[in-house]
């Protein structure tokens, strides 16, 4: 089965995020940031990863119209949550970053650009929004996919990115492998997966080109998929999954305008406009408010810690050198290169 892996420089990153090509753009507009009235007094800079950039999108503006937002302009980059944290490790400015996982902050932190104790600095430990690994389908699920062993059937083939650019394909390997452990996860990579984009927005745009029968993704990639237009697919949750955990900080050099802006994304208007996007919120009050919105109730979801926390399985899993998932990848031809 031909592989393809999409692996660009990060060199190449950097230089599109400092052109203006990275993200979505200067106040999500394309101009220089500004307010009513003249130049902002600050622009802040928004580091994400690639999905929540239609969150972004609402939310900034929101921000906008309140006494914390009035005079503040940003300037944003969307990319794969691995390149994106390795960027600014290399010198984008960032004044707040969002990532897919943990050990993206934890690069900025060992870097000196992240306070040690971010985890602590919100009430939700750190994190912005949850969700789970979850399946993307055709209309009518012609495949009848309903858990994992069925990812395994002959000739499905399933579409789930690169796990050392993207901070969703380490969730969705997570998710594998809580399923079935390695030799699940080497059956699927190896016999099942002949494309692997390097971000979760790259791998969705991948499966609704019409590439693979399965896509391994985010609930809220499907939202955004249907918010989109795209009415041919289907959401498939298994019964045993993995919990995601996207985390939000600011920098070490940020300014008070930083921290307001997390802490209105934390607010409960914030949480409901990454929940009118298939986001789950931290805040729970708004998490019960929107219960139609996530209907799934899976019999056994998986968290990190309960696997021994990011640092053992980064080590286990995904170490370039020593890790079994990155064994399986470099034995199938795929860039294990960070």
């Amino acid at each position: 089965m031909k592989r393809i892996t999409l692996l660009p420089a990060l060199a190449a990153t950097i230089a599109l995020v400092v052109a203006g090509c990275g993200g979505a753009s200067d106040d999500s507009s394309g101009s220089s940031a500004t307010a009513a009235g003249g130049k902002s007094s600050t622009t802040l800079s928004l580091v994400a990863f690639s999905t929540p950039e239609v969150v972004y999108d609402e939310l900034i503006p929101d921000f906008k119209k309140t006494d914390a937002g009035k005079g503040v302009g940003f300037k944003t980059s969307f990319g794969a949550s691995g390149e994106q944290s390795r960027a600014v490790e290399a010198g984008l400015k960032a004044d707040v970053v969002n990532f897919s996982l943990a050990p993206d902050v934890d690069r900025l932190v060992k870097a000196g650009l992240v306070a040690d104790d971010w985890t602590s600095a919100t009430p939700e430990k750190g994190m912005a929004t949850t969700s789970l690994v979850a399946f993307v389908v055709r209309k009518g699920n012609p495949k009848g996919i309903k858990g994992w062993d069925d990812l395994l059937k002959p000739g499905v083939k399933v579409v789930t990115p690169n796990p050392f650019t993207s901070g969703a394909a380490k969730w969705n390997l997570l998710g594998a492998y809580q399923h079935g452990g390695i030799d699940y996860v080497s059956k699927l990579l190896k016999e099942h997966v002949p494309v692997q984009p390097k971000s979760g927005r790259e791998a969705l745009q991948t499966f609704t080109g019409g590439e693979g029968d399965v896509l391994i993704s985010y609930e809220y990639e499907y939202t955004t998929a249907v918010k989109k237009g795209q009415k041919d697919l289907e959401l498939v949750v298994p019964d045993d999954t993995f919990l995601i955990q996207n985390p939000i900080a600011v920098t070490k050099n940020a300014g008070p305008a930083a921290k307001a802006f997390v802490d209105f994304a934390l607010s409960p208007a914030g949480q409901q406009d990454f929940a009118n996007w298939g986001y789950r919120p931290v805040d729970q009050t708004v998490l019960d408010k929107n219960k139609d919105k996530f209907p799934a109730d899976p019999s056994k979801v998986t968290n990190i810690d309960q696997i021994g926390g990011w640092s053992k399985i980064n080590d286990q899993l995904f170490d370039p050198e020593q890790g079994a998932i990155a064994k399986i990848e470099s034995d199938a031809g795929v860039s294990t290169a960070k």
